[in-house]
């Protein structure tokens, strides 16, 4: 725990006010910028962005347009950085030495930063240049500077133009960036030139059209009542509750959470939030904090929503946890979100940050300055101890297109690049299976608690899949598959690649810890999600909820007596999940006493006592700990395994859609195009569906090391 966390706070706060620059401390790593700068020896520092083709061009911005707050991103030397690989992975270690000695910003960029005189060099270029230099981050990675669009041209060797893009005007770069070839040892690149932000995924209730059938609650599903989760019924479906009531009761007091925004919210949504559901006798805290230097507090914006559900959740798992919702405004070329991180980072590290925004690996950048710069950012905070959940995403195994409006899927396999990284938990998604099983009176009461809560017990689970191409829904209806159900005219009313997002990283090799893990498979990459809990958007009768009141962004009152209100501040998405995983961290957290770091190395040994190895798998366990089992599951198990169920959608085109008739038909989304092998189905052990499965949250936190 960090105990003086509120006052390191203020300080970050009166250093953004003061303007005091960043510090770096002298770095010992080898001079590696050994020639002479020739502006006419360059080569590319990063590249051009798919988002923005040629053929949306709209011509060339002015050479006097502001660009602030760009990021320049540097790299370790190799042997540097294979040091740090080392330690990180002794930090979570038990038996290593250096378990839990975290490191400070300024200790990770002395000790495995570039050299200093190897900074000093890129900067006095920049400045020469005629960049404003805002200052250099602790790590000794990332740059901060300022300029215009003319400046970028001349420096980098690339035209900055506007793209007109679904009705949208955007800027970005019109070619890769160059560098002198002699930077080239220690430079990167640009993090970004464009002004694509990542998309928060928070995701809609269904049916928006309703009408209102019951006195509880309008329609969900099939014209059947819709079950709201509140956080009364997550501590009862996923086993929270006898934490609550232990002899030394675990709350997440103590412990800080913080949800990384580009928005602002109503702080009396939280307020109202907690009151409703009977968690305003808690002793946790929330604030808005706009952590600087380069940080201006952001107006509300379209994002209040994803801002206000992030802030509510991280605190209703861990009702006596402390919530920061940090937020910047996004900057010409950066998202705000990622500004607060890296200032807390630098000067204030909570113990726990969530994030719930993303975009596909291939939008990041195909270089080391996109996801370079993003897999740097979640290292630093790994080695600082701070316990990073991001969504894993919520347009299926479609991770490249836009699951707000895509009817189907033509980008292929794809990971979210926001949490692909090793050093981040992916936070996936569930439904229930009740509705499917006509079971809903087994799970719920008929009628809710004071504190909203209506949930019996634990319930199975399948992947979210709001598609035609999930397997419960079409086997629901009659089909005998995804293609059959998609091209049918019941079918159609089921077009779209909403569900929650699993797929193999593009980007990074598997981390050791996934390594020989029951039913990863041996692909030789990062695979996504780690873990899931439930995040449908009322698809199957359920959805979750939160309170976001501002009419200016589309709320309405957070009146719950009131079923049409109810239903308007209900909603899905991992961008609940990735908060909710965070602040069952806080309660991890509070019984190990103190942060925690990357979470996943515990939770894959976790994994494997429980379901075994690849090669020598617990068969009894495996059998015992099948969601589909549901109360009848062991008592012992700590993960949920997700057995039933696909999050596969429907596709179109040539990349990864098998597709029989591809004139006339949608295909589904295939690991093959020539066989129909969906992407993904769920199985026993890990799966690309649901990761390790959801939790049994006390099991986990009393078996945490």
């Amino acid at each position: 725990m960090r105990a003086s966390y509120l006052g390191a706070l203020y300080s970050l706060l009166l250093l953004s006010c003061t303007g005091v620059s960043f510090a770096l401390g002298s770095s010992s790593a080898a001079v590696r910028i050994t020639q002479a700068i020739d502006e006419t020896n360059l080569v590319a520092a990063g590249s051009t962005l798919r988002l923005a083709p040629g053929s949306l061009d709209e011509g060339l911005v002015s050479d006097s347009m502001p660009m602030d707050h760009l990021y320049l991103q540097l790299k370790r030397p190799a042997g540097e950085e294979q040091a740090l690989e080392s330690l990180m992975r002794d930090l979570t270690d038990p038996n290593s030495s250096r378990y839990h000695q975290w490191l400070t910003a300024q200790e990770l960029g002395e000790r495995f930063g570039p050299a200093s005189a190897d900074i000093d060099t890129v900067l006095d270029w920049l400045r020469s240049a005629g960049f404003k230099v805002n200052g250099v981050f602790k790590s000794g990675l990332t740059i901060d500077l300022s300029g215009t669009a003319g400046e970028v041209r001349n420096t980098f060797h690339t035209e900055i133009h506007r793209y007109l893009v679904n009705g949208s005007s955007h800027i970005a770069n019109a070619s890769a960036p160059m560098i002198p070839a002699a930077l080239a040892p220690v430079v990167a690149g640009m993090v970004s030139l464009n002004n694509f932000m990542p998309k928060p995924q928070l995701v809609k209730r269904i049916k928006p059209d309703f009408t209102i059938k019951c006195t509880g609650c309008p329609d969900g599903f099939n014209n059947a009542e819709l079950y709201l989760v509140a956080p009364a019924d997550l501590a009862t479906i996923y086993n929270v509750a006898p934490l609550y009531t232990a002899k030394k009761p675990i709350t997440g007091k103590g412990v800080s959470v913080v949800v990384l925004e580009d928005g602002a919210i109503k702080s009396s949504d939280v307020s109202t939030f907690r009151k409703a559901f009977g968690l305003s006798s808690y002793s946790g805290t929330f604030h808005q904090i706009h952590p600087g230097p380069g940080c201006a507090a952001p107006a509300a914006n379209g994002a209040e929503g994803e801002a206000a559900l992030d802030a509510e959740w991280a605190g209703a798992v861990a009702p006596d946890a402390d919530v920061y919702l940090a937020s910047c405004s996004d900057t010409t070329t950066n998202f705000g979100g990622f500004i607060a991180a890296q200032n807390l980072l630098d000067s204030a590290p909570p113990a726990i940050m969530s994030l719930s925004y993303g975009n596909c690996e291939a939008d990041d950048g195909p270089g080391p300055n996109g996801n370079g710069y993003l897999n740097a950012l979640w290292q630093q905070a790994a080695a600082e101890g701070v316990s990073v959940f991001v969504s894993a995403g919520d347009g299926a195994a479609a991770g490249c297109d836009n699951f707000d409006t895509a009817q189907y899927a033509v980008g292929g396999i794809a990971a979210n690049g926001f949490a692909s990284t090793p050093y981040n938990v992916a936070a996936g998604g569930t439904d229930f299976l009740d509705a499917a099983t006509n079971t809903i009176p087994k799970y719920w009461k008929a009628s809710n608690a004071a504190n909203g809560g209506s949930a019996k017990s634990y319930i199975p689970e399948t992947p979210w899949n709001d598609s035609c191409a999930g397997s419960v829904l079409y086997e629901f209806e009659g089909f005998t598959g995804p293609i059959s159900f998609c091209n049918s005219t019941t079918g159609a009313s089921f077009l779209d690649i909403i569900g929650g997002s699993g797929a193999p990283s593009a980007v990074y090799p598997k981390p050791y810890w996934q390594q020989g893990t029951y039913g990863m498979p041996n692909d030789g990459a990062r695979d996504l999600p780690d873990i899931s809990l439930f995040a449908s958007n009322g698809f199957w009768n359920h959805a979750i909820l939160l309170c976001m009141s501002d009419a200016a962004q589309g709320g309405v009152p957070c009146n719950y007596s009131n079923p049409t209100d109810a239903f308007f501040n209900s909603a899905g998405g991992t961008s609940f999940t990735a908060p909710q995983l965070a602040s069952i961290q806080a309660l991890i957290d509070q019984k190990a006493g103190g942060p925690q770091g990357n979470p996943n190395p515990v939770y894959y040994d976790l994994a494997k006592s429980q379901y075994g190895s690849a090669s020598k798998p617990h068969e009894a366990n495996i059998a015992a700990c099948n969601s589909s089992n549901g109360t009848i599951g062991s008592s012992a198990c700590m993960f949920h395994d997700v057995t039933v169920g696909t999050n596969d959608v429907p596709c179109y085109g040539p990349v990864n859609c098998y597709n029989p008739n591809p004139l006339t038909d949608y295909g589904a989304l295939s690991t093959s195009d020539k066989t129909l092998k969906p992407a993904f189905l769920a199985h026993p052990g890990w799966d690309f569906t649901s990761g390790l499965g959801t939790l049994n949250v006390t099991n986990v936190v009393n078996a945490w090391p």
